[in-house]
């Protein structure tokens, strides 16, 4: 091999640690995602750690099954329900039961299933959103028709939600961090896009309003519920 072969780092996101998520019911539990490596587990806060990958399929690998090597963009838990993960990954929405133990996909209808962000209701740990993409190459919504999908079945069956939201030449990506939810009880969800956007919804999705526009690309969004 070349020389500088061992200096090598992974391109594009690759090795970014970009999601952290701890389960509240097990202190020292903590999930943690990174791009070209995985997920992975510790019990012990952090002083081990254990990829849990098991399930993922990722074509582009020499072995699809490998157990480290796979693109994970984003993991969401209800911390209700801390043993189910909802996960998008470079292709594929993945969920587990059984706190990363093993994954299967819930893809199900969705007009893609390439993506960057995913998140769930605040009150229902059953209610999941993702925001497909076209593909890995294509960073914007299919057909430029910028739509979030929700599945109140945790997976396989998603309805697209797109009052209020452009429906024609909308060429944006909406990036791994850029989905909030707020805990009022009517549920608030909220994004931001590449193009500057950023778009809220008071109604858990049925409809969405710009709250911003004529940002930079938005790369992250929080939202904080004031009591």
């Amino acid at each position: 091999g070349h020389g500088s072969g061992p200096r090598w780092q992974p391109g594009a996101g690759g090795m970014c640690l970009h999601t952290i998520v701890q389960d509240p019911s097990h202190p020292g539990r903590l999930f943690i995602a990174i791009s070209a490596a995985g997920a992975f587990r510790t019990d012990d806060a952090g002083k081990t750690w254990r990829p849990v990958n098991r399930g993922l399929q990722s074509q582009m690998l020499p072995d699809p099954k490998a157990e480290v090597g796979h693109c994970v963009h984003r993991i969401a838990m209800h911390p209700s329900r801390p043993g189910v993960l909802f996960m998008q990954k470079h292709w594929d929405v993945m969920r587990s039961d059984d706190a990363g133990g093993s994954w299967h996909e819930i893809s199900g209808n969705l007009p893609t299933d390439f993506g960057f962000t995913i998140d769930v209701h605040a009150h229902e740990p059953n209610t999941v959103y993702v925001i497909p993409i076209k593909s890995d190459s294509e960073h914007y919504p299919p057909d430029g028709k910028l739509r979030v999908y929700r599945s109140r079945t945790g997976g396989n069956e998603w309805e697209a939600l797109t009052k209020g939201l452009p429906q024609s030449d909308c060429y944006v990506n909406v990036l791994r961090d850029a989905m909030a939810i707020d805990s009022l009880d009517s549920c608030g969800v909220y994004f931001g896009t590449t193009g500057g956007q950023v778009y809220a919804s008071a109604d858990a999705g049925d409809s969405w309003a710009p709250i911003v526009r004529d940002l930079p690309s938005v790369l992250s969004v929080e939202v904080q519920t004031l009591e």
